[in-house]
This record gives C-alpha cells, structure tokens and sequence, in this order.
C-alpha cells in the first residue's frame, strides 16, 4: 500500500537493483543511465549505501558490490546444487571415516561451517551448520582441546570465498594419514563428477 511506501529505500533498492548484472562495475554514468536517478541523487543513495558496506567504490571511481549483500546471502542455507555435490561425500566421509565430516567456508577472518555429517559416535567434534570461528587466511582449523581437524581445500577462483572438506574428531581416535587419503578421494570425486557435468 502506498503509506508503507518510503520512498528514499525504493530509491536506495532500485541502485542495489542495478548490480543485479553479468557486469560487476559501474560508472556513475552507467548507475544513472540504469536507475534513471541524477547523478547528484545517485552520490547521496551511494554514499549511505556505502557506509553500511552494501556498495563500494574502487580507485577508478567505478562502484561494486560490497560485502554486505554476500554476508547477509551467507545467512540462509546452502543452495540446492551445492548440498546435492557435497552432502553425499560428506555422509560417506563420515561413514568411512567415523568422524565428522564437514564443509568449511572462510571470508574475512572467519571460518563458517556451511554442511556437516555427524558421527554415530557419543564422543564426537559436535560441529553444526552455522558455527564460526575466527582463523589463520590459509588454515581454517578452530582450536580443539583434546581434538584435531584435517582439512583439504577445494579448487577455485580468487572471486570466490575459500572452502574446504573437513574431517574433526578426538585427537586419539582420527588417523591424520587416514583423513587425508579420505579426503583426497573426495575431492577427485566431486572433481570428476564436476568434470563429466560440464562435458558436452
């Protein structure tokens, strides 16, 4: 209805709106010419937007995306293609291993578990969907008292935040050598798998 209308959000929305493209930078020209807003509008809109991070400004002047739009996407599950690759190797990771298996994604510091497989086992690494932990850039293992973590990275590009299959349990049961022969067969898996869908 139109008194739930505020006109200075729909404003700010229609900018947010035009990053909604195959092209990931923008002139202020081009930001005008998409939302139809003068440019003198379109400096205030993106100064707000900026400062809670939603856009961002290059040293060419060219306007982007910011992180927040990518930490706010974060907080819902995972999408359906990617629990459809991973789900299945992380319940055999689990199976063959005993332990829990995981998928890890990093961004700013921070390490998220994005999908786990848990154990049957009473003592287990009782890791959830959602839990984070600050780490090291290039090792997303938290501390675990009494515990350890073996990781393997996933292939990808500099773009996309850094994931990688985890297997975690208590220090005197997991086999390091064992998790990471386990480990490495899984990534071969999901990359052939990924091989055989991208072939004509």
């Amino acid at each position: 209805m139109a008194q739930d209308r505020v006109e200075a959000v729909e404003r700010a929305l229609t900018v947010l709106e035009a990053f909604d493209s195959p092209q990931e930078h923008f002139t202020l020209a081009e930001l005008a010419q998409a939302t139809g807003y003068y440019k003198s509008t379109l400096l205030r809109l993106l100064g707000s937007l900026t400062r809670y991070d939603y856009v961002q400004r290059d040293e060419q002047g060219r306007w982007h995306l910011g992180h927040a739009p990518v930490r706010l996407a974060r907080r819902h599950l995972p999408g359906r293609h990617l629990t459809t690759r991973i789900q299945p190797l992380l319940i055999r990771l689990s199976e063959d291993s005993g332990e829990t298996a995981a998928l890890l994604e990093g961004e700013d510091g921070m390490v998220e578990c994005r999908l786990v497989t848990l154990p049957d086992a009473a003592l287990r690494h009782d890791l959830r969907p959602g839990d984070r932990w600050a780490a090291a850039k290039d090792d997303p293992r938290p501390v675990l008292p009494g515990g350890m973590m073996v990781c393997q990275a996933l292939p990808g590009d500099a773009i996309e935040p850094p994931m990688w299959l985890a297997l975690s349990g208590p220090a005197g049961r997991l086999d390091p050598q064992q998790a990471h022969r386990l480990l490495a067969d899984a990534l071969s898996s999901l990359t052939a798998g990924e091989a055989r869908e991208a072939a004509p």
